[in-house]
């Protein structure tokens, strides 16, 4: 049997990790500054994470949640505290898409209607209702595709009244990245988000903040849209929740009422899923990975700003996204291919940088160094 051949794949077969290294199966060391898309958020193989979800294996791995499971208790009070968001409520899935599908469909209960805004270059997950709100037909079947949602241009507050003053009263959710990742790393801005939590108030609709890829402590702030200053209705985790470990979850409002059926799950909030996840927030709290991603975060960022190549440098915390100049589209492949640098990007020329919040100023120094003769390579073949 093949596999179902939907991922461009680099010939690498990674078998061993550890911090921000991973090693191919021929013994090769690589320097991971893209983290499974945002996925490992306190290192590689992290000892307590590891020990964590052990020490649970040896208890119990799962049952379903027809029982009380103390472990999602104890976790919803973590993330309570870490999030700073103190009365909120808490559901727990698998994944990032599972976790935006029930903020829309809760919305949509919640409101009694059918209306979603979302924006332009969005990106929300691969499920039904979330892939219908993100902004690339090409991922989008015949069977997603619907008339409730609304697609705004990203950061125009003005687009954003003009569509609550016309259709307000039938808007169920509006549902935004923080800072958008698939597109490029493109923030929002705080007036913008500000914006629309005065429209969802005005009008009764729900503000979802997709955190997916941008939360986690990732910004400088456990949630990206925490820079602006207001709260969301609902907020969307996932990536850097478990570490590698799948799990994913929706902060809910007070002010939105559970009801028995109204969402579930079998594999959700699982005892090894929350082990996990408990073990993430501990080694967060322990290792100020917050405020360590801030400042690792501004220390990357004005090195990009200072080197020759760079065109331009988006993003916040740990969250990065460089665009380089005109003749340097092979940066990337040359990164991975002779400098062993993992990197992400977006089209046509953005390096994605993702790394573990964890990760030591002599890895940021050895990236920029890499980056420093990669640039060279390039412009030598060009020259």
């Amino acid at each position: 049997m093949s596999l179902f051949n939907v991922y461009p794949l680099n010939p690498i077969a990674i078998t061993k990790a550890a911090g921000s290294r991973v090693w191919d199966n021929k013994g090769q060391e690589y320097l991971d500054m893209y983290g499974g898309h945002a996925v490992i958020s306190i290192g590689h193989t992290q000892p307590h994470w590891v020990k964590r979800i052990e020490d649970q294996l040896h208890a119990i791995a799962f049952y379903s949640n027809s029982v009380v499971m103390p472990i999602q208790e104890e976790l919803a009070t973590a993330l309570n505290n870490i999030s700073g968001k103190k009365d909120f409520q808490l559901f727990l899935c698998n994944s990032g898409a599972e976790a935006n599908e029930n903020a829309l469909k809760l919305a949509s209960f919640h409101t009694g209607r059918k209306k979603i805004v979302s924006f332009k270059k969005g990106f929300h997950g691969r499920t039904s209702l979330a892939v219908a709100a993100t902004d690339n037909p090409s991922i989008v079947a015949p069977v997603n595709e619907t008339d409730n949602i609304v697609f705004l241009p990203f950061n125009d507050i003005t687009a954003l009244q003009k569509c609550f003053a016309e259709q307000g009263t039938s808007i169920a959710a509006v549902i935004i990245e923080g800072i958008q990742g698939v597109a490029g790393i493109y923030e929002a801005d705080d007036a913008f988000l500000q914006a629309i939590r005065k429209c969802c108030d005005d009008f009764g609709a729900v503000y979802i903040a997709d955190s997916v890829q941008c939360g986690y402590g990732r910004s400088g702030q456990f949630f990206a849209h925490d820079h602006a200053g207001v709260n969301a209705d609902i907020y969307s985790m996932a990536k850097g929740m478990g570490n590698g470990f799948p799990i994913g979850g929706i902060l809910i409002a007070p002010h939105i009422q559970a009801k028995f059926g109204m969402l579930g799950t079998t594999f959700g909030g699982n005892p090894l899923a929350c082990a996990a996840a408990l073990a993430v927030i501990e080694v967060m709290q322990q290792d100020h990975l917050i405020k360590a991603a801030e400042e690792k975060g501004t220390y990357l960022m004005n090195a990009l700003k200072n080197t020759e190549g760079v065109k331009s440098v988006r993003g916040r915390g740990l969250m990065i996204g460089f665009e380089m100049e005109a003749g340097l589209e092979e940066l990337r492949k040359v990164l991975l291919n002779d400098l062993k640098i993992f990197t992400g990007e977006a089209k046509p020329n953005v390096i994605r940088l993702l790394p573990s919040l964890a990760i030591s100023i002599e890895d940021i120094n050895l990236f920029l160094t890499g980056l420093n003769n990669a640039i060279q390579v390039l412009k030598q073949k060009k020259d």
